[in-house]
């Protein structure tokens, strides 16, 4: 049986507060001097994963204490020796093959140094990541009873590693997607070249919010640590599907946009009965903030390498083999690994819910 950890870090404070019980009431600057002193450590111990097949595999969630901020605002090396830290705690419990969580994998180079330093092999799980997205949006563009074919799709970030990949992998089933992004150079740059390979039409477009009035589908993949999508930016009746995190849609939209489907676009379902039991409480199960037997697709990817036997850097670096995509989506899928069920912000989005959306949608259009 192949091993596996998974490198991750708190998203929040309630992160925190879920990882750390002890730091529950404690002022925001003395959590954060904490946190930048404590050393990785092993978290969870992940167990009961089986294959539809049989296979299983088991490993570890190593915790690097820092938040998003301040892995942005620390000196990369600094970063990169803490991720390598971690790692080695996890290649030391038996770990063969380890994944990169949120901005383990998006600081500097997209895992490429952290692998080279590493005593095992590396993966930042960006792979099925994108295929999992994809699936989601479409699913919810199924539940929302749009067509995709006759729909204008929009993709925000999407010259990074993730939201380029999903560009070419959801044009074939959209009738133009407006590619958003910063830079926009580099934009122009990726969507002259894109054009060349993809069904559908594209277009580059630097104006969030403008692009949002129009677009009936949304998947949204930045680096950003703040909201980027507002309530007021959405038209009636869209479905956003988020792949980043922390999240890019403001919490706003839940209350105010009752005629909006927003989702998580990167869970799945994985096989077995999943146990995540803490490291240094014996007994008491982690607790990651997902339903029973849910896991980010990132993890899920680290995971599907370890039952292959896979001991090998797998997804790193800022561009994405689609080859790579469709194989570990499919050996995913082979696995038994399936969509999560609908949620966001924290919460199930139930069939009434989702009915509910499509009336408000009409009442809203009508």
């Amino acid at each position: 049986m192949t091993r596996f950890c998974f490198i991750t870090h708190p998203l929040s404070r309630a992160d925190v507060e879920r990882y750390e019980p002890g730091t529950v009431g404690k002022g925001d600057a003395i959590v954060e001097k904490i946190l930048a002193w404590m050393p990785s450590y092993a978290a969870a111990r992940l167990s009961g994963i089986v294959a539809t097949d049989g296979r299983t595999t088991e490993g570890w969630f190593i915790m690097v204490p820092l938040l998003p901020a301040q892995m942005l605002a620390l000196p990369r090396e600094d970063v990169y020796r803490r991720v390598n830290e971690a790692i080695a705690i996890g290649a030391d419990l038996g770990a063969e093959v380890a994944g990169l969580g949120a901005f383990t994998a998006v600081v500097g180079d997209g895992g490429v140094t952290v692998a080279e330093r590493a005593p095992i092999p590396v993966t930042t799980g960006n792979s099925l990541t994108i295929a999992t997205a994809v699936r989601s949006l479409l699913r919810g563009a199924e539940a929302m009873e749009i067509d995709p074919s006759a729909s204008t799709a929009v993709v925000v970030g999407a010259t990074g590693s993730i939201g380029s990949a999903c560009v070419e992998l959801l044009a074939p089933h959209v009738r133009e997607i407006a590619c958003v992004a910063r830079n926009e150079t580099r934009l122009q740059k990726f969507v002259a070249s894109a054009a060349e390979r993809v069904p559908c039409a594209l277009r580059a477009a630097t104006d969030l919010r403008a692009a949002l009035r129009h677009a009936d589908l949304v998947l949204t993949a930045t680096s950003s640590i703040e909201d980027v999508i507002a309530p007021e930016d959405l038209r009636s009746g869209a479905v956003v599907c988020e792949v980043s995190l922390p999240h890019d849609v403001s919490r706003r939209v839940a209350a105010e946009r009752p005629d909006v489907l927003v989702m998580e676009g990167g869970n799945l379902r994985v096989p077995g009965a999943l146990r995540m039991d803490r490291v240094r409480e014996p007994g008491r199960p982690f607790d990651l903030g997902l339903p029973p037997d849910t896991l980010l697709a990132c993890m899920s990817e680290t995971m599907v390498l370890a039952l292959e036997g896979r001991r090998e850097s797998y997804t790193l670096g800022r561009g994405i083999d689609l080859a790579k995509v469709r194989e570990i989506d499919a050996l995913a899928e082979r696995a038994g690994f399936t969509l999560a069920g609908m949620r966001a912000f924290d919460t199930a989005i139930t069939p009434e819910r989702i009915a509910a959306t499509r009336a408000a949608r009409r009442i809203v259009r009508a």
